[in-house]
């Protein structure tokens, strides 16, 4: 499996991962959804680089030119509800994509301590033979992305799936690399930080997303 750290590139990727860690900058919370957003163009552009493509001509009005164009039909899935802003980044980019929505989220037991992922909902078009992105902003232990691509196998077999995410624990890229094919699947993270605290989230990493972009949860 394939997973590909961009922030071992130099690129104005870098800023916008430090603002939305930065806990000054992200108390304003329109700017962190911006943020989410703009990494989930840059990333997008960097997927778009490995699709399938094909010479097709384009008609001008003084003539016809050659255009690389991908062929590949792309479903972007994501795992609400942080998951939301960084979806719309994609979507900018692959703007005639079909899209898919999976409610997963952490209920935790009565000690507040330990949890188990829940999935209440999927909505989602059939992705038999198409490339599936599926997001997440925060791959911390990787079990709601494992169970949300299970919810989405009952909608058929996607030919190829592109993990992205903004900050993945190094525990979840090992762990994705188990569960999930190891040929058709690559992982893309803005960074990899190397450890989870006692509540699975992950250090130093930047906090709730769900919360930091949309206010905190009942």
């Amino acid at each position: 499996m394939k997973v590909i750290n961009l922030s071992e590139q130099n690129s104005i990727l870098n800023r916008f991962v430090s603002e939305i860690r930065d806990v000054n900058i992200q108390q304003d919370s329109m700017r962190f959804r911006r943020n989410l957003e703009r990494i989930g163009e840059i990333i997008a552009y960097e997927i778009s680089k490995n699709l399938s493509y094909e010479t097709l001509e384009v008609q001008t009005p003084l003539g016809s030119a050659p255009a690389n164009l991908y062929q590949d039909k792309i479903v972007l899935g994501t795992i609400l509800r942080a998951g939301l802003g960084f979806h719309h980044g994609f979507l900018n980019y692959f703007d005639n994509a079909e899209n898919s929505f999976v409610s997963a989220y952490r209920k935790y037991r009565e000690n507040h301590e330990s949890f188990h992922v829940s999935i209440e909902y999927i909505a989602s078009p059939r992705l038999d033979g198409k490339v599936l992105i599926l997001t997440d902003p925060m791959l911390a232990t990787g079990g709601s992305m494992e169970l949300s691509y299970h919810a989405l196998l009952t909608k058929g077999s996607p030919k190829h799936v592109h993990i992205a995410t903004v900050i993945a624990s190094q525990e979840a890229i090992d762990y994705c690399k188990e569960k999930f094919p190891d040929a058709t699947t690559t992982i893309w993270a803005a960074d990899i930080d190397p450890l989870l605290n006692e509540q699975a989230y992950i250090v130093p990493g930047l906090g709730d997303a769900g919360d930091l972009a949309y206010g905190q949860k009942d």
